[in-house]
């Protein structure tokens, strides 16, 4: 599969060859989003936490004897019944959210969507993708001339996909809103779907061919 390949200054420059088994593959919308949701939930981290009726300080011993005071029959004043007590099923900061996605499912998503946004023209591939500064400025002044947005649109939304070993995007990418800088060795289906506007640079779909296309022995 070919497409064109464009220079910084969105001037189309020749072509290159994409490989079919990344960005060829047929959309699979299932797939996507269990992939989706596990990342996101594999991210999750619950921050709350209550303490139970064993965690809370004191209501060792049994505050009156079980028979003939007349009152109701308890043995701590820690129980979630009283004042100043233990919360029952409250939140729990060791819960885990995990859910285990095996690295062929990630995989075959991630081409998924890859292949969705070439055909929807999200895609652009540059030869060279680089700025000669780490400056904020400077790549928002790239975006100006390689996307066209209404008024409406305060920010661009954009994925670059760099070189590997691209330094100064990371830093001038962090200020602008909607934009991230992401290294092709680490895609991830959230941020390819988030982002309408997916840049990459050349050299970068050769390092992502080599890293996920499983080499048969």
């Amino acid at each position: 599969m070919k497409t064109e390949v464009y220079s910084m200054e969105n001037k189309r420059v020749g072509e290159i060859e994409l490989p079919d088994g990344i960005f060829g593959m047929r959309w699979n919308p299932s797939l996507v989003e269990q992939v989706v949701l596990a990342e996101r939930a594999n991210r999750r981290r619950p921050w709350a936490h209550a303490k139970g009726r064993s965690e809370v300080r004191g209501g060792g011993r049994k505050p009156w004897q079980q028979k003939g005071t007349g009152r109701a029959r308890h043995g701590s004043i820690r129980s979630p019944l009283w004042v100043g007590g233990g919360k029952a099923h409250g939140p729990n900061k060791e819960r885990t959210y995990e859910q285990k996605i095996n690295k062929k499912m990630k995989r075959l998503a991630l081409f998924s969507i890859l292949s969705e946004k070439l055909r929807q023209g999200e895609v652009k591939v540059f030869d060279s993708f680089r700025i000669e500064q780490p400056k904020t400025k400077i790549l928002a002044q790239a975006f100006q001339k390689l996307i066209t947005q209404s008024k409406k649109e305060r920010a661009y939304n954009v994925l670059v996909i760099p070189r590997p070993d691209e330094k100064f995007l990371y830093r001038a990418g962090s200020n602008l809103p909607k934009t991230k800088v992401i290294s092709p060795l680490s895609l991830n289906t959230y941020d390819l779907l988030a982002h309408k506007n997916i840049f990459i640079d050349q050299n970068a779909v050769l390092a992502i061919k080599e890293h996920y296309t499983v080499k048969k022995s």
